[in-house]
């Protein structure tokens, strides 16, 4: 097979090729990226805007609040980040690779990744009899394996750019609560695989994670009902702070978490004012 060549000996086709791929690697922004799973609102929204605002560009992950999720969107992109917004379901292992490829597919890297998708149940702790294997598994479906599925998917690119992992636990993966069984235990994997995953990837790349206490917002409302008021001022009132947290609070921890703190691995912080450990 004859093949053209250029003056400098090169064939032809592989010098297209070699002018397409540098090309490419012009037009890859050499900004740090971020993925925040699960960020149409709460602690993912102000993960995605704090990160966004510390420098990064930021996919947005969703899995059904697209409104919200493009409000979280035009905010980061307020902050100066370029973004992506992604649909996915994080207990959809071939959609999870789907979305990992766009992320690279479009930055060209990844930095950092909050795994922060996650649900929960409406039965009762209490209501054991309530509580059928496939509302169970549906929780851990999310909150466990989808974080493992989009973690094994990042690691490549979080390897090679020596990357940062920070998962959302609660304080009910660590200790006794009133969340719904399949949560608290769902976020006690979470704790557990923050450890192993810590062992596992480093040194290339830090794993920690964050277990926020109650938290102002939809969540806690849900899991209190009408008594919402007047148990988070007692919680404010018997915390050292004498504050309950918000979203903000949390995401200004992972952020540091990600951007410095770079011998702090395998770490769960908890993010409650001192309510935790001092009860």
């Amino acid at each position: 097979m004859l093949l053209q060549c250029d003056e400098a000996g090169l064939p032809v086709e592989e010098i297209v090729s070699l002018r397409y791929y540098f090309a490419r690697v012009r037009t890859i922004d050499t900004k740090p990226v971020a993925l925040v799973t699960g960020a149409s609102s709460g602690i993912g929204r102000a993960a995605a805007v704090a990160l966004a605002a510390a420098g990064f560009d930021v996919a947005v992950n969703y899995s059904s609040s697209e409104k919200s999720a493009r409000e979280t969107v035009r905010l980061a992109e307020e902050k100066g980040a370029k973004t992506l917004l992604l649909k996915c379901d994080v207990s959809d292992d071939p959609g999870v690779k789907a979305m990992l490829a766009s992320v690279e597919s479009t930055f060209g890297r990844l930095d950092a990744l909050v795994n922060n998708a996650g649900i929960t149940s409406d039965v009762g702790p209490k209501d054991l009899d309530a509580m059928t294997p496939e509302e169970w598994d549906r929780v851990f479906a999310v909150n466990v394996r989808g974080m493992f599925q989009v973690t094994r998917s990042a690691v490549p690119m979080l390897r090679a750019a020596h990357g940062s992992i920070v998962n959302t636990a609660s304080i009910v993966g660590l200790r006794p609560g009133l969340q719904p069984l399949p949560y608290a235990a769902s976020k006690a994997a979470v704790v557990s695989l923050t450890k192993l995953f810590a062992i596992n990837l480093g040194p290339e790349i830090r794993v920690n994670a964050v277990a926020p206490g109650w938290m102002e917002g939809d969540w806690m409302q849900r899991t209190l009902g009408d008594r919402y008021e007047d148990l988070m001022a007692r919680r404010a009132k018997a915390t050292p702070l004498k504050r309950v947290i918000d979203a903000d609070d949390v995401a200004e921890v992972i952020v540091n978490l990600i951007v410095s703190n770079k011998m702090v691995n395998g770490e769960i912080v908890v993010v409650d004012g001192g309510f935790a450990s001092s009860t």
